[in-house]
C-alpha cells in the first residue's frame, strides 16, 4: 500500500514539475508519468535548455553568471575573471551590462550531459532592446531579484517580457550572504509577482556561490527543452552581431527548426542576401566550431560580410535551395527613444565617423542614425537613443573603441507638427521645424512612468513628477513601507535630469521604468539660442511655453560662464521667433595698450586707446565664437 502510495506521489509530482515539458504537453507521457519521445522533442534536444537572466540593474546577475560558469566548469581558474561576460572595458568600470552575452555550459545531472545556452541581458531600462532579443530566443528565464532591495521597476518591467513570450520563471533570491539581507519580506512581495510557491525561490549568492547547484537542477528540471522539427527546412533568428576586422561580421543565432551544416549555401530573409557558411559553431567563451548545429542550438555564423547594413538583428537565416515559408516571429522592434546629432570635431573625420557608428551598430543595434548638417557645427549624424544612459555609453564607445572626438548636440525627443494644411510632420530636429505661422498644433510623446520607493519620500516624488507635468494615475502599496506610483507624463521631461533627481531625493532607493504612451496635444515653443545675433542651430530647443523662460534665462547664465572671454564683447540671448526672452553679455578682455607710456602727456594714452576701440569694432564685426563641448552638454547640467 505504501509502495502504491509513493508511485501516484511520484507521478503527480512529475505532471506537477516535468523535466522536460510544460502543463500543455502532459500527454506525452504514458500512464506510469514515463518521459515519450514526440515529434516535437528529438533526442538530441532533449538535452538542451536556452536561459536567460533578468533582473533590475546591480542585482548581482554577472557575478552569479560567474559562479554557474565555475561551476559546469567552463572556464578554468586561469582564464577566470570577476564579471568574465562583460568584455567591454567601459562595463567594468561601470558595474553594468551594456551587452547581452550568450555562452554554452555543460552540466551533467544524473549521469546526463545537458548543454546549458545561457544568454545574459542587461538590467538598465535604455538596454530593453538587448532584453528582448535574448527572451525571444529562450525558453526560460531566471528572475533575480536582491534580498536587500526587493522588486525594483525594472525587474517588473523585464518580467512582463520573459511572461509575453511565455517562458518558464525560475525565481533567484540572491545577496543572501548579506547582514541587510531581509528574505521573508522579498519572498513575500516575489509571490505576489508571480504567484509561485515560496518554497520554489531558491536562496543564492553570487559571492559565496550559495545556492549555484540548486539553480543549475532547477534550469534542467524547471525549464523545458527547444521544440521544433529537425526535418523541417531550416529557420533560424538572429539575435545579435558582432564585428570583426579580420574575419568580418559574426551573426549569432538560434535554430528554430531544420538544420546548419559548415559550407552550406544560406539566405537572410530580410536582406535577400546570400552567403556560403564558410564556419559555424557553438559559443563558449571563445567561438567553438562545429560541422553541423541542429534544432535548439544556439552558435554564430561566419560568411566574410563586411557591411554592416547586411545583417540585421531579428532576421531569419535559411537554405537557399530549401527556404522556409515564414520568418521567425515574436521578436520585438524598438523605436528610439532620445535623438541628439554626433558630430566630428575636425569636419575631415565625417567618413570615419560614418565608419565607426556603422560597426557600433553591429554590436548596438538599437542605435540608429541618419545624415544632417548644422550651420555651427557642419556635417554629422542625428542619431537615435533608447535614452541617456544608452547616449552616454555610444560617446564613450565612439572615444575608447575607435578614437573619434565628437560634438554631441543637447537631446531631445521626435515631435508630430500639423500645419495649416492638414499634413502631418515628423520633427527630431528643433531646426526642423516649420515657420510658427504654419503650424497649426504641435503633439507631443508621452509615457507611462512607475516609480516604486520608500514611503517616507513619496511625497517629494509626487512633487518632482508633478512639477515635470506629469498627472497621477496609480498608487499602490507593495508593502506597508514599498509604494508604486504611476504617471503619465511628457518623455521630454525625464530626458534631461529627471533620473538623477528622483535618485537623490529618494537617497537612490527609488526605482524607475517607462513605456510609450503615444501623443498628446502639446503648447510648445521653439527656443533660440543667439550668440552675437547668429543663432546656434545646435543649442536649440523644444520647450513648453511656461517653462521656456526661465530656462532660457538659466542657459544664458550658464553659456557666460562656459564660454571663453574673447578681444570684443560676446551677447548671449535666448529667443522665442524674434522676442528676445532673456540676455548676458560675456565682456571682453582688456588688453592694456597703455602699459609702454610710463610718462608724458595724456592725449598719448587717448591717442592709443582710440586706436584700441577701432580695432575692437573691426574685431566683433568678423570675430568667430568659439563654443566649448561642455556648452552644448550645459542644459543637462543646469541644477
Amino acid at each position: 500500500m505504501i509502495i502504491i502510495l509513493k508511485v501516484i506521489i511520484r507521478v503527480c509530482d512529475f505532471h506537477h514539475r516535468s523535466p522536460y515539458f510544460r502543463p500543455e504537453q502532459l500527454s506525452d507521457m504514458n500512464e506510469y508519468g514515463i518521459f515519450v519521445e514526440t515529434d516535437l522533442v528529438s533526442p538530441t534536444m532533449r538535452n538542451i535548455r536556452n536561459f536567460c537572466i533578468i533582473a533590475h540593474i546591480d542585482h548581482g546577475k554577472s557575478t552569479l553568471a560567474d559562479r554557474l560558469l565555475q561551476k559546469t566548469h567552463t572556464l578554468s581558474d586561469r582564464d577566470f575573471q570577476d564579471q568574465v561576460l562583460d568584455n567591454m572595458e567601459l562595463e567594468r568600470e561601470k558595474g553594468i551590462t551594456i551587452k547581452s552575452h550568450a555562452i554554452q555550459m555543460e552540466h551533467k545531472l544524473d549521469g546526463e550531459t545537458f548543454y546549458l545556452n545561457l544568454i545574459d541581458t542587461p538590467g538598465h531600462v535604455d538596454f530593453s532592446y538587448e532584453v528582448s532579443r535574448a527572451i525571444a530566443a529562450c525558453e526560460g528565464a531566471l528572475l533575480i531579484v536582491d534580498a536587500t532591495q526587493g522588486i525594483q521597476a525594472q525587474t517588473i518591467s523585464n518580467l512582463y517580457l520573459a511572461i509575453d513570450h511565455n517562458l518558464e520563471i525560475i525565481p533567484v533570491l540572491n545577496k543572501m550572504d548579506l547582514d541587510n539581507a531581509m528574505p521573508d519580506e522579498v519572498k513575500d512581495q516575489i509571490v505576489d509577482l508571480i504567484d509561485c510557491e515560496r518554497e520554489d525561490i531558491i536562496e543564492a549568492s553570487g559571492k559565496t556561490g550559495m545556492g549555484v547547484d540548486q539553480i543549475l537542477t532547477d534550469i534542467i528540471h524547471k525549464i523545458p527543452p527547444p521544440q521544433g522539427d529537425p526535418e523541417a527546412p531550416l529557420q533560424a533568428l538572429i539575435f545579435d552581431s558582432v564585428f570583426n576586422p579580420f574575419r568580418g561580421i559574426y551573426a549569432y543565432f538560434r535554430i528554430f527548426n531544420g538544420e546548419l551544416h559548415t559550407g552550406d549555401y544560406v539566405q537572410f530573409v530580410a536582406t535577400r542576401k546570400k552567403y556560403n557558411a564558410d564556419e559555424i559553431g557553438v559559443l563558449k567563451l571563445k567561438t567553438s566550431p562545429r560541422d553541423v548545429l541542429r534544432t535548439g542550438d544556439v552558435g554564430y555564423i561566419i560568411s566574410g560580410i563586411k557591411e554592416s547594413s547586411e545583417v540585421k538583428v531579428g532576421d531569419t537565416i535559411t537554405h537557399v535551395e530549401r527556404p522556409c515559408t515564414a520568418a521567425v516571429s515574436g521578436f520585438e522592434e524598438v523605436k528610439p527613444m532620445v535623438f541628439a546629432g554626433v558630430y566630428p570635431v575636425d569636419a575631415d573625420e565625417y567618413e570615419e565617423l560614418r565608419s565607426s557608428l556603422e560597426k557600433l551598430q553591429l554590436n548596438d543595434a538599437s542605435l540608429v542614425f541618419e545624415p544632417e548638417s548644422s550651420f555651427a557645427l557642419g556635417f554629422g549624424f542625428r542619431c537615435g537613443f533608447l535614452g541617456l544612459l544608452h547616449m552616454e555609453i555610444v560617446q564613450e564607445r565612439l572615444d575608447r573603441e575607435f578614437d573619434m572626438d565628437v560634438i554631441t548636440t543637447v537631446p531631445n525627443v521626435s515631435y508630430n507638427v500639423y500645419n495649416t494644411r492638414g499634413e502631418v510632420i515628423e520633427v527630431h530636429n528643433p531646426s526642423g521645424m516649420p515657420e510658427p505661422t504654419l503650424i497649426d498644433h504641435i503633439e507631443e510623446p508621452y509615457i507611462h512612468a512607475h516609480v516604486i520607493s520608500k514611503s517616507e519620500f513619496i511625497g517629494q516624488i509626487m512633487k518632482l513628477c508633478i512639477d515635470k507635468r506629469g498627472v497621477l494615475k496609480n498608487q499602490v502599496y507593495l508593502t506597508s513601507d514599498r509604494v508604486e506610483v504611476s504617471f503619465e507624463m511628457p518623455l521630454a521631461e525625464i530626458v534631461f535630469d529627471f533620473y538623477d533627481k528622483l535618485k537623490s531625493i529618494s537617497r537612490g532607493y527609488a526605482s524607475f521604468d517607462y513605456y510609450p504612451a503615444g501623443f498628446q496635444k502639446a503648447n510648445l515653443v521653439r527656443l533660440d539660442i543667439l550668440l552675437n545675433g547668429e543663432i546656434v542651430d545646435a543649442l536649440s530647443t523644444l520647450i513648453h511655453r511656461d517653462h521656456a523662460y526661465s530656462f532660457g534665462r538659466r542657459i544664458c547664465v550658464k553659456l557666460k560662464d562656459l564660454i571663453p572671454r574673447q578681444q570684443f564683447d560676446i551677447a548671449i540671448q535666448a529667443a522665442i521667433g524674434s522676442k528676445i526672452i532673456a540676455r548676458e553679455t560675456v565682456k571682453a578682455l582688456r588688453k592694456d595698450v597703455t602699459a609702454k607710456c610710463y610718462g608724458g602727456d595724456i592725449t598719448r594714452k587717448r591717442k592709443l586707446l582710440e586706436k584700441q576701440k577701432k580695432g575692437k569694432k573691426r574685431m566683433r564685426q568678423v570675430g568667430n565664437v568659439e563654443i566649448p563641448q561642455q556648452a552644448f552638454l550645459a542644459v543637462l547640467k543646469l541644477d
